[in-house]
């Protein structure tokens, strides 16, 4: 196990866009041997960001050869993924541009949510298999599936109506920023909120937009967990779209990599992605950890 020591800090990168990458960020930011950066896809206009003596970057690297030419230009000393369980191309990218540049890998994986007594999911692969779980008689959706996934429903309600189907159904659309107008549903109803969502608070949201369904992704965690929690006690489905793999976003494109690459260390929250680094890295005797969502 590596200890403090006196020379200069050692660059650490993590994938972020999340509550775990922000206080992982935060809490490594935390080492003085560190030289920390966080790096975010740049799709929420406002993120929320680690305080202290952590470096934001946004935007993307140029796939997976441009991620490693980072690592390598860097010096980086460590790669964390810290993405959203559905960023499965990122992930993939991270995967292969740590084994060309010879960097270690942690992946914090979220553990997925569970089915439990009461639930009535009905797990699909996609969004093309969520619209289409939907069936042709009108209902009041409620959508928290990013912004940048409400497209596919507009486009189904057109479908309906040109081919004069039963009626169309109503939207509640849910995102942390406005959603742009030509993805909306017709009528769609837009509630603007940032998490975390307790279960009351989900109640109460649909019973007042009489909400008949629910679409999810299965990101896990708890900060999003309140509305199937509120689903299940109001007896309402749950379009439940399934995470994608991470080898089917593509493989690495240099044929010097194997195909069975995997991540040095897979863990399912911060605590454990900062126990694996303590063996990885220099740190100071007990690192903070913040709780949060």
């Amino acid at each position: 196990m590596m200890t403090a020591d006196h020379s200069e800090p050692h660059p650490v990168l993590v994938l972020g866009g999340t509550g775990e990458g922000r206080q992982l960020a935060q809490s490594l930011g935390a080492w003085p041997q560190l030289a920390v950066t966080l790096s975010l896809a740049g799709r929420t206009a406002q993120p929320q960001l680690p305080p202290g003596r952590v470096r934001v970057r946004t935007g993307g690297f140029g796939g997976a050869e441009g991620l490693a030419d980072h690592l390598r230009r860097e010096a980086v000393r460590a790669l964390v993924d810290a993405t959203h369980p559905f960023a499965a191309r990122m992930s993939a990218h991270a995967i292969s541009a740590a084994r060309l540049a010879g960097v270690p890998l942690i992946a914090v994986v979220r553990p997925a949510w569970v089915r439990q007594a009461g639930d009535r999911w009905i797990e699909v692969a996609d969004m093309a298999g969520a619209v289409a779980a939907l069936g042709a008689g009108a209902q009041t959706v409620f959508l928290a599936i990013g912004r940048q996934e409400v497209a596919a429903f507009r486009q189904a309600n057109f479908r309906q109506a040109n081919f004069r189907q039963a009626s169309r159904h109503r939207y509640v659309v849910r995102s942390v920023d406005p959603v742009a107008p030509e993805h909306l549903p017709p009528g769609a109803a837009v509630v603007l909120a940032r998490g975390p969502f307790a279960e009351e608070e989900e109640r109460r949201l649909f019973e007042t937009h009489g909400v008949t369904v629910i679409v999810a992704k299965n990101s896990g965690g708890e900060a999003t967990y309140g509305k199937i929690a509120a689903a299940r006690r109001l007896g309402l489905p749950v379009v439940m779209v399934r995470r994608p793999p991470v080898d089917a976003a593509g493989s690495a494109p240099d044929a010097t990599v194997p195909d069975a690459i995997v991540p040095d260390a897979i863990v399912p929250d911060v605590a454990a992605a900062l126990a694996a680094l303590r063996r990885l890295l220099p740190h100071p005797p007990a690192p903070p950890v913040e709780r949060g969502e």
